[in-house]
């Protein structure tokens, strides 16, 4: 009998649903909030609010498109956290309820291990390809930036990470700043396309180790657009493309240093990257240049599995199932996840 694992993904303001039976991706949806661009940024009470209306229609779309019914399910993944403690809370309760309703196991599953296995999601008439253990992870999203060693499924070590910002944070400070709008990454992206990212010149920190540090080079933006903009009020409007693509690569240099250092110091050649950041062309085209130049295995996920999705939650809430654990009823969300 196939294990069908019903994946609930709410950590920020996506409201998601997968189904996937033994490790295959039967159906997946994703109810998005458009309420947030009008603020620049996810304004947590809005996000719970549409977490309530969307979560109960989501969820019967995903069993609905999977051609399985309630009752088929085995077990029931949810995002625990990291996240926004209120949208969370929507997913952990509705999942909570659907276990006591339907006398079915839950499962907890840490929102980053989502996004480091998420390349472990199976598609029917897909070649299934996936990093050999063990393997590391770039992870960059808008709250967290590390390099992950992942030794199985369910054995993560964090090599190092950020100290103060995430890199997708500064993405969207960049934005704000400059008045591009909100989701900032995309914005960036796809103006530093047009741009030469050899114009300009930001500040890059020198942090031991495998950390990093993003704090200084937003101010480094700052400053430097303030001045530029205090002998020319046109500067920005004129030069916004070389802007974005200056930026853009000093982050990516910054992200890549440390991964080029992880590698060489593991001897791991298995790379992978993960995340919402993971869906920059820059970045997937200099993982994949430095490649090819050390003789890594690189792995870029699908551009649908980069952003937050049920389907990652419902295949590390697989691995999970598969290896007996549960978790009680009494659980509740967390806003700070455990580490890995």
């Amino acid at each position: 009998m196939a294990d069908i694992i019903l994946g609930i993904e709410s950590s920020c303001d996506d409201t998601s649903a997968a189904v996937i039976s033994d490790g295959v991706l039967l159906s997946s949806v994703i109810a998005s909030q458009d309420v947030h661009r009008a603020y620049g940024g996810v304004v947590p009470e809005l996000a719970s609010r549409a977490h309530q209306a969307n979560i109960v229609p989501v969820v019967s779309e995903a069993l609905v498109r999977a051609g399985v019914g309630a009752e088929d399910v085995s077990a029931i993944a949810f995002t625990r956290g990291p996240g926004l403690l209120g949208s969370l809370l929507v997913g952990t309760s509705f999942a909570k309820g659907l276990s006591l309703a339907l006398d079915c196991p839950l499962v907890e599953v840490n929102h980053l291990q989502g996004h480091i296995l998420a390349g472990f999601v199976r598609q029917k008439d897909v070649p299934f390809t996936h990093p050999e253990f063990p393997y590391l992870c770039l992870l960059v999203s808008g709250g967290n930036s590390q390099i992950v060693r992942v030794d199985s499924p369910l054995k993560f070590e964090i090599l190092g990470q950020t100290i103060d910002d995430a890199v997708g944070e500064a993405f969207d400070k960049c934005s704000k700043m400059m008045g591009l709008g909100y989701p900032g990454g995309p914005v960036v992206d796809r103006l530093a396309k047009s741009g030469n990212p050899a114009r300009f010149k930001f500040a890059k920190p020198h942090i031991p180790g495998y950390d990093y540090s993003f704090s200084g080079i937003k101010t480094s933006l700052l400053y430097f657009v303030r001045d530029e903009m205090a002998r020319d009020p046109l500067f920005m409007e004129n030069n916004k493309e070389d802007i974005c693509a200056s930026f853009q690569r000093a982050l990516i240099d910054i992200l890549m240093d440390k991964l080029v250092k992880a590698a060489k110091d593991t001897g791991i050649r298995e790379v992978t990257i993960g995340g919402g950041v993971s869906a920059n062309s820059e970045l997937r085209a200099r993982i994949t240049s430095e490649g090819q130049k050390r003789g890594w295995n690189t792995y870029l996920p699908e551009f649908k599995f980069t952003t937050d999705n049920a389907a990652m939650i419902a295949i590390a809430g697989y691995y999970h199932y598969l290896a007996g654990e549960r978790t009680a009823l009494d659980v509740a969300p967390a806003a700070r996840a455990a580490d890995l």
